[in-house]
């Protein structure tokens, strides 16, 4: 391994040095070439992401068993490394390792008063390893299979997200349906088929999800409302088509797909795509037990492009509706990266309530948009340019009695491209509590979050 990272890291210098910065060339990657034309390679890379941030929490939250009406704190919002190659015309191999939110409670998110906390290191672990063989190539048109534990989801774009090239501070993370559920940070075992025929661009899916049972918490059994069931488990079906009105799309990887291109191509993109799984959720209805079939699926537009080359300005915009029937009433809070580990006043049936979490999953329907403008390169002279954005994500589902709406607004410092960047972003959230009408929740105010993200990808 020390000998692969070495000549890894010499080929790279080597390649950087004799190509001069001016040259349009230039390489800004670390590969190792392994033939003379440098298509085929060994590539790695690095992407690490720290958050700085402060929280009003949700009512009643505690940390450590101390009541906190706000929180300030640091974490690790992504760390990885990646190792990825075409090893010949039509061998392609990508690995991925790391770990996601570690913040000074992300090693208990079980704590109590009366608990031992365990040991602060959090393993990191494979995200991603497969094998993809391509059957065909002409142009930019090709068709390849593979299989291993990978991202190829069949919803939409922000399902199998380029972490290092996300516009806004963070992905909709309601797109990736099953997160940590049947899932491995949205990663499942999988059979698949990828490419790109003239204008489409299509993936389809044969995964095989996880057990609930050992996604690290002990599964809720079944009751009113549905849950992941834990018996009856089928294979999931997924597939995505993407219509490229302009460019085609980076597609070197698997299923990861750009966040914004800061104006380098010109794209706009119309899509739709489907998971479905039978049986995926169960229910209590008196005395049965009721399983329920998942069907999830979504239609988008999707724009970026340049607006002057010369000057550097573009625009990028998303728009998309999903569908989420997961089975009746099916309800999940989700508080990233959680910066408390209790509440004073829970939601019995929703998971955690406490600190940042809100209703992010649920069987209903939602709208998500967002629009961002990049300012001339060299706005701010040597040290880059500015690029605003502002998103929306509008649920209504069953269980809420007013829909929920979650407002970013924020700023990237592209000091350097996406390689390095500093981001600042206001998340509005609204808090829920208990109806009086059985089984639903309305809202009764906000809260608010302000996250400074500093951004390394190479």
């Amino acid at each position: 391994m020390k000998k692969v990272l070495s000549l890894i890291l010499l080929s790279a210098s080597v390649t950087m040095a004799q190509v001069k910065p001016s040259d349009d060339n230039i390489r800004n990657d670390i590969r190792y070439n392994l033939n003379d034309s440098g298509s085929h390679y060994v590539k790695f890379t690095f992407t690490n992401q720290t958050w700085l941030r402060f929280d009003e929490s949700n009512p009643g939250t505690t940390v450590l068993g101390d009541a906190k009406s706000n929180t300030f704190d640091i974490g690790l919002r992504r760390t990885r490394v990646q190792l990825f190659g075409q090893i010949t015309d039509r061998i392609f191999f990508y690995t991925q390792f790391g770990m996601n939110n570690f913040n000074k409670v992300s090693a208990f998110p079980s704590y109590n008063n009366a608990g031992t906390p365990s040991n602060r290191k959090i393993a990191a672990f494979f995200h991603d390893a497969l094998g993809e063989y391509e059957v065909q190539r002409k142009g930019t048109n090709f068709i390849g299979f593979g299989g291993g534990l990978t991202v190829v989801n069949g919803l939409s774009r922000f399902s199998q997200p380029s972490i290092g090239t996300i516009m806004t501070m963070d992905v909709p993370v309601f797109a990736q349906a099953t997160v940590d559920q049947t899932d491995q940070f949205s990663r499942k075992l999988s059979v698949y088929s990828r490419g790109q025929i003239g204008k489409f661009n299509y993936r389809v899916d044969v995964a095989d999800p996880f057990p609930v049972e050992t996604n690290g918490s002990v599964p809720p059994a079944p009751g009113l409302n549905s849950v992941f069931a834990q018996r009856k488990n089928h294979k999931q079906f997924q597939g995505l088509l993407i219509y490229n009105i302009f460019d085609t799309e980076d597609n070197t990887t698997p299923g990861y797909m750009t966040g914004t291109y800061l104006g380098k191509r010109k794209v706009l993109n119309i899509e739709a795509g489907i998971i479905s799984q039978k049986n995926a959720t169960w229910r209590r209805e008196n005395a049965d037990t009721v399983y329920n079939n998942m069907t999830l699926w979504s239609v988008a537009a999707f724009m970026d492009m340049p607006l002057d080359k010369d000057k550097g300005t573009a625009v990028s915009a998303y728009l998309g509706y999903f569908s989420t029937d997961y089975g009746k009433g099916y309800l999940r809070y989700n508080g990233i990266m959680n910066p408390a580990t209790g509440t004073t006043q829970p939601i019995p049936g929703v998971g955690a309530t406490h600190g940042n979490a809100y209703p992010m999953f649920g069987t209903g329907s939602v709208v998500y948009a967002q629009a961002g403008y990049k300012f001339k390169d060299g706005l701010l002279g040597s040290q880059g340019t500015l690029m605003p954005y502002v998103s929306l994500q509008r649920a209504d589902y069953e269980r809420l009695q007013d829909a929920l709406n979650v407002y970013n607004v924020g700023v990237n410092w592209l000091i350097k491209g996406h390689t390095g960047k500093i981001s600042l972003n206001y998340e509005n959230r609204p808090v829920y509590q208990a109806s009086t009408l059985a089984n639903e929740l309305t809202a009764y105010t906000r809260r608010g979050t302000f996250v400074l993200q500093y951004q390394i990808s190479i």
